[in-house]
């Protein structure tokens, strides 16, 4: 009767997690077909085509706006890593009265509506009279990274053994070779995972990114939402399409990168 009962609860386990990923990514699939689909309106499939991606590949706008989107998140990865790792660093191994307090400022980023961030950034750009275009959609994304960035490194910080510090220090080495050769090489997997995301987060963006650009500052999220609002066009499939690919490939990069050098 148990066995039973066991057996039962697993295969409504089964049944229910099939039901959640088939709701997640059969859309994905759908979109992936509608790709190749030669039909401009609608999902009735009229026969493969590949002119959708040779029009993509037309518009040099669409590009333009690819190739904004990933200077500003490399770049604002780039520094928020930098500036993320250092800051969870000094919340976990330096005592002071203000960590609880700067503890708060670091999670506060994860919380705020992305509206509400949008704004205020949008408010603080005009008011010290700042220019709005790559250079403040770049300050912006840094804004919001960094936190997930200390965030994720602080976790790989948890299992630090302080130990090994004290023994590099014992044997001679200085503050930055303690650092290069004992503490980074033991953080780097958090590091990179905070890279990962800070990259992910950036180029999916469209909230803030919405407040903070200016003329000739369109990134991709921003050129799809302009698109789609004429209905959604087979290019905007296409480019969904090789963004999923691109993604994919990124992903298993990292994966084996982590693998090779860990």
């Amino acid at each position: 009767m148990e066995t039973k009962k066991v057996i039962g609860k697993r295969r409504f386990s089964m049944t229910i997690t099939t039901i959640v990923f088939v709701f997640l990514y059969l859309p994905i699939f759908a979109l992936v077909v509608l790709s190749f689909n030669s039909a401009r309106q609608g999902v009735a499939w009229t026969g493969f085509t590949l002119k959708w991606y040779a029009e993509l590949f037309r518009q040099s706008d669409i590009w333009a706006a690819f190739l904004n989107t990933i200077i500003i998140a490399v770049t604002s990865s780039v520094a928020a890593t930098a500036i993320g790792t250092f800051a969870a660093l000094a919340l976990y191994w330096y005592q002071s009265r203000l960590k609880s307090y700067l503890g708060i400022l670091v999670y506060t980023p994860l919380i705020i509506p992305d509206i509400l961030m949008g704004v205020s950034m949008l408010v603080f750009f005009v008011a010290v009279g700042l220019p709005l275009g790559l250079f403040t959609i770049f300050l912006a994304h840094v804004t919001f990274c960094v936190s997930y960035v200390t965030v994720t490194v602080m976790t790989r910080l948890e299992d630090f053994d302080y130990s090994v510090v004290e023994v590099a220090r014992d044997l001679g080495a200085r503050n930055r070779q303690v650092f290069t050769k004992v503490v980074a090489p033991i953080i780097m997997p958090g590091i990179m995972a905070g890279f990962l995301l800070s990259l992910t987060l950036s180029i999916d963006d469209f909230v803030i990114t919405f407040f903070v650009a200016g003329p000739g500052s369109t990134t991709l999220p921003l050129k799809i939402f302009s698109m789609i609002k004429f209905g959604v066009s087979p290019v905007i499939n296409a480019l969904s399409t090789l963004l999923l690919i691109g993604t994919l490939f990124v992903s298993f990069f990292g994966s084996k990168f982590r693998k090779l050098i860990f």
